[in-house]
């Protein structure tokens, strides 16, 4: 008898839990949501969660806020949605620097694994290098010349240790062999504007961003980290083609919430992320800066805890080998 009474009220607790969890779910949310950037507005990541906070939006039925919490590569933005309530209204849309964090920055105050709850990937965007319009370098191959004649005398500008522009900047240097002075900024647009000012001569990010100034001819294009071409910048040669074989590089980007978020709640945020995917506004956008949606089977939580890690495995022999931390 004690033992059926042990079961029934197992039975009682799981079913009480169970509609308290429904019941939660039913009136979710009921609350505008925060949607935290950790850049400067103006940039890639934070152009590609706006697009989506409008789409998800209307289908949540409430407001999703975006905040830029920029600063230390992401970091900044990243602890602050690790210390939020595990409610469901505050998420974090971050990009692969997530990933690089870890091997950055030793003194971080989370572990990117173990302190957030994936929620899904939300789009690949190919990198493209570019330059000041005045700076003399035309090619490729002319840039690589140049900066092996001058070593660290070009000034290639990033949106703060860790961040994508960071990494490219990286990537490029230990494949060409090159050197060169590294200048953080807060986020891509102060980096961007510096850039089109003439106080720095490079960046290397997402045509998200750069894209529109290229167009402009405010700045100039070196070449795609990708196989091919990109139909959005069709005169625009891939690394290949200009000379530097194997330098290819596209930036993920996912949505996350603070760990210990019910499962009911981060299936719900993943379903209005997905809607928001095939929103008609989202693809059309997504279509003309390159962003590539993932294939259905990345669109997961899991797919996202996956890619997380293996991208802090990947990324750690490159930075060590940079030999390039943050204190």
């Amino acid at each position: 008898m004690r033992k059926i009474a042990k079961k029934v009220l197992g039975v009682a607790l799981a079913a009480a839990s169970m509609a308290t969890a429904t019941a939660a779910l039913a009136a979710y949310p009921d609350k505008p949501i925060t949607m935290v950037v950790p850049y400067a507005t103006g940039g890639s990541t934070d152009v590609i969660a706006r697009l989506l906070a409008e789409a998800m939006t209307r289908d949540l039925n409430q407001q999703v806020l975006v905040d830029n919490a920029g600063g230390a590569g992401g970091t900044i933005g990243t602890a602050k949605v690790v210390r939020a309530p595990n409610d469901g209204y505050t998420v974090l849309l971050h990009n692969m620097g997530i990933a690089t964090a870890p091997s950055l920055y030793p003194k971080l105050t989370f572990d990117v694994t173990k302190d957030l709850a994936p929620i899904s990937l939300a789009g690949d965007v190919p990198m493209i290098l570019v330059r000041n319009k005045d700076f003399a370098p035309a090619t490729v191959a002319d840039l690589i010349k140049y900066m092996k004649a001058k070593p660290g005398e070009v000034r290639f500008s990033h949106a703060g240790v860790g961040a994508t522009s960071h990494l490219c900047a990286m990537l490029f240097n230990q494949t060409a062999h090159t050197t060169a002075t590294m200048i953080p900024y807060r986020g891509t647009g102060p980096a961007l504007q510096d850039l089109i000012a003439g106080n720095v001569d490079l960046i290397c990010d997402q045509p998200v961003a750069t894209g529109p100034h290229v167009a402009s001819g405010m700045l100039k294009a070196y070449a795609m980290a990708t196989k091919a071409r990109v139909p959005q910048l069709p005169n625009v040669p891939t690394f290949a083609e200009s000379g530097l074989p194997g330098f290819e590089l596209a930036v993920w980007h996912g949505l996350y919430a603070p760990k210990g978020t019910s499962p009911a709640i981060v299936n719900r945020l993943n379903l209005a992320l997905r809607h928001a995917l095939a929103d008609p506004n989202v693809v059309k956008r997504f279509q003309e800066m390159g962003v590539v949606v993932p294939v259905d089977s990345r669109l997961t939580p899991q797919a996202l805890s996956t890619q997380t890690a293996a991208e802090i495995k990947k990324w750690a022999p490159v930075i060590k080998a940079a030999g390039d931390k943050a204190e």
